[in-house]
């Protein structure tokens, strides 16, 4: 029996690289993939022309529950909504057969942002690191107001007899992306950009806040390793309410990072110095929406759950050894970098 696949996002970051990696491994899926417009299509059947496309958006919910009663697995990589995630779990409560339908949703570990935007503490150290596996209870108790919350909350009571779910939570992404459209993640290769048109290195406050860390296909490679516990009917992963997946290779403090961003643009001659100057929250939220927290608050966390059940291990190079090509990556783009044929022209 094929195993049918319904996946949304799959012109972004996360949703393309997770598709890429998805047809790598499994030709034989029927993936129907959700699409905004068909400029959007025409990117997605560039590289896999044999997904079935399915044009809407993420409000259109009677679609979205519709296709969904048709899958066996939704791999959602979209922006969490409420009425969305509704939708797809009604949609796969709704499925025929025997067998239970599965929803893997994603999420974000800016769900535990909240003690630092609550007090207003950003660039401050923490001690306190969550887990899924010993503190999983913690992890799905946070907050309502915490980010993200109110969706989880839908994936996690959605679970049941005729729909089963769990929940992804990636940290910080890096690394190019193999998907049709959008390649480049957001956080620091928005700092490196920053760094470069201020020509200084910046942190928020001390920097001695932490987040931990993972590259684009190690994520994927725990998406694609969800998907087949799915199609084996559950496999050995865990849904539910302890269905919930931290993803990351490492962490480090923003501080650091932003040394790495400086002390490389510095090298690479964009910098007349490799220092880094303390900037405020409310000047890190003018850069970029909600930077105070972007940059500036804690979210540490271990994935123990994909490691322990779904045997996933990491096996790209750290996010230090991405700094520099984030760096040059940014530069060309500003235009700070002459390409090939300039310099042979002279």
């Amino acid at each position: 029996m094929v195993t049918k696949t319904f996946l949304l996002g799959a012109s972004g970051y996360i949703g393309g690289d997770a598709l890429f990696a998805l047809i790598q491994a499994h030709p034989e899926y029927e993936i129907a993939c959700l699409v905004r417009n068909s400029d959007k299509g025409t990117l997605v059947a560039s590289q896999h022309s044999k997904v079935r496309l399915v044009y809407g958006g993420l409000d259109n919910v009677d679609l979205l529950e519709q296709e969904a009663r048709k899958a066996d697995i939704v791999l959602n990589c979209t922006p969490d909504r409420v009425d969305t995630a509704e939708a797809l779990c009604k949609g796969l409560a709704a499925r025929k057969g025997d067998r239970p339908g599965f929803l893997i949703h994603t999420s974000g570990n800016a769900i535990l942002f909240f003690p630092d935007t609550d007090r207003k503490t950003f660039g401050e150290a923490s001690t306190k690191v969550y887990d899924d596996w010993d503190g999983i209870g913690e992890v799905t108790s946070v907050p309502d107001h915490a980010l993200h919350r109110k969706t989880d909350k839908v994936v996690i009571d959605a679970d049941g007899p005729r729909a089963k779910t769990a929940i992804v939570c990636p940290p910080t992404i890096y690394g190019k992306g193999r998907g049709p459209s959008n390649q480049i993640s957001m956080q620091v290769p928005d700092m490196a950009k920053i760094t470069l048109e201020r020509k200084k290195g910046f942190q928020v406050g001390a920097g001695e806040n932490r987040m931990p860390y993972v590259h684009i296909h190690d994520l994927s490679e725990c998406y694609l390793k969800l998907v087949e516990a799915a199609a084996a009917g559950g496999g050995k992963a865990t849904w539910g309410k302890e269905g919930y997946y931290f993803v990351e290779s490492g962490e480090q403090s923003w501080g650091s990072i932003s040394k790495a961003i400086a002390t490389a643009a510095h090298k690479q001659g964009f910098l007349p110095s490799n220092e880094v100057f303390t900037i405020t929250d409310k000047e890190a939220d003018k850069m970029i929406h909600f930077g105070s927290a972007m940059w500036g608050a804690n979210s540490r966390n271990r994935a123990i759950r994909a490691r322990k059940l779904l045997g996933w291990s990491p096996k790209e190079k750290a996010l230090d050894a991405y700094i520099a090509e984030a760096v040059d990556t940014e530069a060309k783009n500003l235009g700070l970098v002459q390409g090939h044929a300039s310099k042979v022209a002279g």
